[in-house]
């Protein structure tokens, strides 16, 4: 008589988020779309809006995978912070060295 063992299957720690390099350069998104950790992490942090707002603007989201993107930035916090300062720096020096068009406009 032999006992086969099994393995039990380990839980993903964040089924809702997925990377691949194909899809927004490798960066973590929400498994099934093209909506970035970042993004709903900006979203959620730096504009103010709720889970339940999130939704609402992307409505092809659930709140359960927002709250997933949430939970792996929030346990990325430190280096998803990075990328968010260095692309407002690259922003900002974009600005600086093309004037808006609409403020020539108004004057």
């Amino acid at each position: 008589m032999s006992i086969q063992r099994t393995q039990a299957i380990k839980p993903s720690k964040h089924p809702y988020i997925s990377i691949d390099p194909k899809i927004s350069g490798g960066s973590p998104i929400i498994s099934g779309t093209r909506i970035r950790v970042i993004d709903i992490a900006i979203e959620y942090d730096r504009l103010g809006l709720t889970p339940d707002q999130i939704v609402d603007a992307h409505p092809h989201l659930n709140l359960e995978s927002v709250h997933d993107a949430l939970s792996y930035y929030y346990e990325n916090r430190d280096s998803i912070d990075k990328i968010i300062r260095e692309k407002k720096q690259v922003v900002k020096r974009i600005a600086q060295k093309t004037p808006s068009i609409l403020k020539k406009a108004i004057g």
